[in-house]
């Protein structure tokens, strides 16, 4: 597998993340559009692994999932956003940037 697909499919996993997060929420998502979207987010996320160390795709996962169902909540629920969840969301996103930047592709990475 290409280092290409395998953020691919941890870009997949990770917005999958946020669905069946959200789902855990709002009831407007059905049960099994949750159950799906476990099982598939899972699959792709241990398939990236394959070709992406663990840690960063675990992370970068994670970090997708807490953006994402973040924002759903704000878009949904319509509850305050303060400065600091923005600026913390930015400080995620930038490490996760990060992360993408400096893993290695093809056994040759930033060191």
């Amino acid at each position: 597998m290409s280092q290409n697909q395998a953020w691919t499919y941890l870009v997949i996993a990770g917005l999958l993340e946020v669905v069946w997060a959200s789902g855990l929420k709002f009831e407007e998502i059905p049960v099994i559009v949750v159950i799906i979207s476990i099982i598939i987010s899972f699959d792709l996320l241990i398939k990236s692994a394959k070709a992406i160390p663990i840690g960063t795709a675990y992370a970068v996962f994670t970090s997708m999932g807490t953006i994402g169902t973040l924002l759903v909540d704000f878009l949904f629920s319509r509850d305050p956003i303060s400065i600091w969840k923005v600026l913390f969301i930015l400080l995620l996103l930038g490490c996760v940037i990060g992360l993408k930047v400096t893993s290695e592709e093809n056994g040759e990475g930033a060191k």
